[in-house]
């Protein structure tokens, strides 16, 4: 009589353990899973696996009804998880697998056909490539609002006079208009830095497989093309072990960050009793548990914080690529979490730097007067020697420095000289000096391109406005 056959024994794991006797152990399910960070591929994961199942069954990899079921089984699984009735599991390890499995449950085998000539290592650089394209996209429209913000406060600002700092002390008065388009600048760089990396990273791993490619008839342009891309990626080792896109964003991100942070950093001098140049309203500042009088500028303190956050990111991707030799490594499990928190992270900072432009108030009487401070003019007292009297600037620069030496003894500025004091040390100085030795005339006459005179703002305004907006 003849045996029955045994049938087939359950293997470890239902996606990939039929060579596995045995699960793996409790610390290591627990090491590998990533289902909790990378479920936010979920979109992504979705769409590059139908662009997969239409591609297979117009080459004929596919029938025509088993990719009909799980095209529409996908479009279940995506109702499920943005309606918040997809259960995630652990066991299952990562979003590819959670949706798969699910597909399973949903269509039966049919399932199983969607995986025919890919791997998940061509399908997570699918994804991850998608997500920070949209991350991108999502992250210019608030950066062009940063600058509009900064352009209308500019506008309003043309001619409101403040000190023009170097190593922190006064250097020579510039416009408040003048000083935020910088940061207009800054900004619109960070745009271009993120666009560079969004045209680099757009081509398509889809296909590569595991490292080698496969040897199904397969069109990769096709499922390129159908994702948004510009074309395949050209080589299928790199298309599954290259995050160079990621670090890349990272590095936009981290410069941008280190832009807002020093933006974050003037803020909180300037609102700081000490310096009064503005004021922040309520829904950016904090009180203190304490000091009933305190008002912190808690906002732009968090914002100078995070730029840490951004420049860590980038620093631990760098680290974790560093050493990997091709082509896919484990190891690239922690490639995600930087990314995601940076995202987030530099979203948030964005939005409540342009909130903080909008919010503050500006005490120009109280900048004026600092711009008076400090010997400001000394550069237009030395420039007027040269343009008035035809010395060479080294001999103005040595005059001007005198002049400021005898008012620094004196207690006044060098408005404050009179004309015998500046004749003692230039006999032919005379009364028309004193028409260059305001905050104010000073500023105005800064009228060479990119210079800081009310004239120039105002252009600058209608050209950055035309540049970036």
């Amino acid at each position: 009589m003849t045996a029955k056959p045994k049938p087939a024994k359950m293997p470890a794991n239902p996606l990939w353990g039929g060579r596995f006797a045995t699960g793996p152990a409790e610390i290591m399910a627990r090491i590998n899973v990533s289902i909790d960070v990378d479920r936010r591929l979920y979109a992504q994961d979705i769409a590059a696996s139908r662009a997969h199942a239409a591609m297979l069954a117009r080459q004929g990899i596919l029938k025509p009804a088993d990719a009909e079921a799980i095209l529409g089984g996908l479009d279940r699984v995506l109702a499920e998880i943005e309606s918040g009735n997809f259960v995630f599991k652990a066991e299952l390890e990562d979003i590819h697998m959670n949706v798969e499995a699910r597909l399973a449950e949903l269509i039966g085998e049919p399932a199983g056909r969607l995986h025919t000539a890919r791997s998940r290592n061509d399908q997570v650089a699918t994804d991850f490539r998608l997500w920070i394209r949209d991350a991108i996209d999502a992250l210019d429209p608030a950066l062009k609002d940063l600058q509009l913000a900064l352009l209308d406060r500019a506008e309003e600002h043309a001619a409101t006079i403040m000190p023009g700092l170097t190593h922190l002390q006064p250097a020579q008065p510039v416009t408040f208009g003048h000083h935020l388009l910088a940061y207009v600048e800054m900004v619109g760089r960070d745009r271009g830095r993120f666009a560079d990396c969004r045209t680099r990273l757009n081509e398509c791993p889809l296909g590569a497989a595991a490292l080698a490619g496969t040897s199904f008839p397969i069109d990769r342009d096709a499922t390129a093309t159908a994702l948004g891309f510009d074309g395949p990626a050209a080589n299928s080792l790199d298309a599954v072990s290259a995050r160079d896109f990621a670090i890349e964003f990272l590095a936009a991100s981290a410069i941008a960050g280190t832009h807002l942070s020093r933006l974050a950093e003037e803020l909180i001098l300037w609102v700081s009793d000490r310096w009064r140049f503005v004021t922040l309203s309520d829904a950016f500042t904090t009180g203190s548990s304490i000091m009933p009088q305190k008002r912190n500028p808690d906002a732009a303190e968090l914002v100078r914080g995070k730029s840490g956050r951004l420049i860590g990111a980038l620093h631990q991707l760098l680290i974790v690529i560093k050493g990997l030799p091709l082509a896919y490594a484990k190891d690239m499990q922690e490639d995600k979490p930087p990314v995601f928190d940076a995202a987030d992270s530099l979203g948030l900072c964005v939005a409540a730097t342009a909130g903080m432009i909008r919010d503050l108030r500006v005490n120009a009487a109280v900048m004026l007067e600092a711009a008076a401070g400090g010997f400001a003019t000394a550069t237009d007292l030395a420039d007027w020697l040269v343009r008035v009297l035809g010395l060479p600037f080294r001999q103005a620069h040595h005059v001007t420095g005198q002049l400021v030496h005898i008012a620094e003894k004196r207690g006044v500025d060098l408005v404050g000289l009179s004309l015998e004091d500046m004749r003692a040390i230039e006999p032919r100085i005379d009364e028309t000096v004193f028409s260059v030795l305001t905050a104010e005339r000073s500023a105005a006459s800064r009228t060479s391109f990119g210079g800081t005179a009310p004239q120039r703002v105002h252009e600058a305004v209608q050209a950055a406005r035309r540049r970036f907006l």
